[in-house]
């Protein structure tokens, strides 16, 4: 349960009817992005009300008449994603900033220069949606925002979302030492063990991860190891 000092109010109007419901503003973003989440630690109160600040419950007629249930968690969870919520300046404040990051961090991980084939750093990102006047929206999906994003962005920076390829060959201890991170950053897309014991892959992964990438194998590796950027087509 979330304490009411903290908790913002979800309305939807239908049939005629006000439905209301105390929330923890976080649940929200949550919801809205499809996450799945146990709403009962985000609710004051499992109940519905038609107008919560004075504490007034709806019918429960008219809650199954329009939500087809009396759960009030089920009943709570559409009014979230299709009713209006009301923050605070501060509270919303920080849902943008928090998604606008968000945005930042995809981009920066999966887009780079066509120009020099090159990543971009997430501050060049950042710079650019704030010349651009990009406006984030913070009940939107991260994913449904950063096309909008893109869009606002290319007439000032060249760029473009694109995946690398990169040959491997590790040792057998240092593959041991790097298997998480190959694994976590992008796709083994073919590989083999020589005669002597080493590793050999092909990893393909989100262009903008590439120059970290390659500096976290040759940190875990004292740079003891062989990597080459594949053509494109390969």
């Amino acid at each position: 349960m979330v304490d009411i000092d903290e908790a913002i109010i979800a309305r939807l109007e239908s049939h005629g009817e006000t439905f209301e419901v105390l929330i923890d503003p976080k649940v929200v973003r949550l919801i809205r992005d499809g996450k799945d989440v146990d709403l009962s630690e985000y609710i004051v109160i499992e109940e519905i009300f038609r107008n919560a600040r004075k504490g007034t419950r709806a019918e429960e007629k008219k809650i199954v008449e329009v939500f087809r249930t009396s759960d009030p968690l089920e009943v709570a969870k559409t009014i979230i994603l299709k009713g209006e919520v009301q923050l605070t300046t501060e509270q919303k404040r920080e849902m943008m900033e928090a998604k606008r990051r968000r945005v930042i961090a995809v981009i920066a991980m999966n887009a780079i220069n066509p120009q020099t084939q090159a990543p971009h750093p997430p501050a060049r990102i950042e710079l650019a949606m704030e010349e651009a006047k990009v406006h984030i929206d913070p009940f939107k999906s991260v994913d449904s925002q950063v096309e909008m994003v893109l869009k606002a962005l290319r007439p000032l920076i060249p760029i473009k979302f694109d995946k690398v390829k990169i040959a491997i060959k590790l040792s057998g201890e240092n593959y041991g030492k790097c298997y998480d991170c190959i694994t976590q950053s992008g796709k083994i897309i073919k590989e083999e063990w020589s005669p002597h014991g080493g590793w050999i892959g092909v990893v393909e992964l989100p262009a903008g991860l590439r120059d970290d990438f390659l500096a976290t194998l040759a940190e875990r590796t004292n740079g003891d190891r062989e990597t080459k950027i594949m053509k494109a087509g390969f």
